[in-house]
């Protein structure tokens, strides 16, 4: 199980914005998409959960190490508030166990025999395709 980090969420700002795409009606008058921007840098995370959120390849973290999120798939102000905070989470913890160094190993012996066996195969079922020489 991984470790549960909480984020406090007077370090997050989220502000409402008009959300995109089909709404009918209220598409142009409220504003119910959440924006929300989390600090990496500045946050109170341990120093190694931020050295590993900050080397993600995630398009959504700027140069200046802040997390930008669009929360827009629900109707209301309030559920997308809460997805927004819930993805954040999702990300935080994406990173909070580390990963196993990954240690080289080297194929066993019956199994490179088994790899040539099939090769030798291979190349006699090719060979009996080929036109016979005189």
């Amino acid at each position: 199980m991984p470790n549960i980090i909480a984020i406090p969420e007077s370090e997050v700002e989220m502000s409402a914005i008009r959300a995109q795409g089909a709404g009918g009606q209220n598409v142009n008058k409220v504003s119910t998409a959440i924006h929300l921007r989390f600090d990496v840098l500045a946050s109170s995370l341990p120093d190694d959960i931020k050295e590993r959120l900050l080397a993600l390849p995630d398009s959504r973290v700027t140069a200046d190490g802040v997390f930008v999120l669009k929360a827009q798939s629900h109707r209301t102000q309030e559920q997308n508030r809460q997805d927004a905070f819930a993805r954040l989470l999702d990300w935080v913890n994406s990173v909070a166990t580390p990963q196993k160094p990954r240690r080289a190993t080297k194929p066993s012996y019956a199994s490179k025999q088994r790899r040539l066996e099939s090769k030798s195969q291979r190349s006699s079922t090719k060979q009996l395709r080929s036109k016979p020489q005189d």
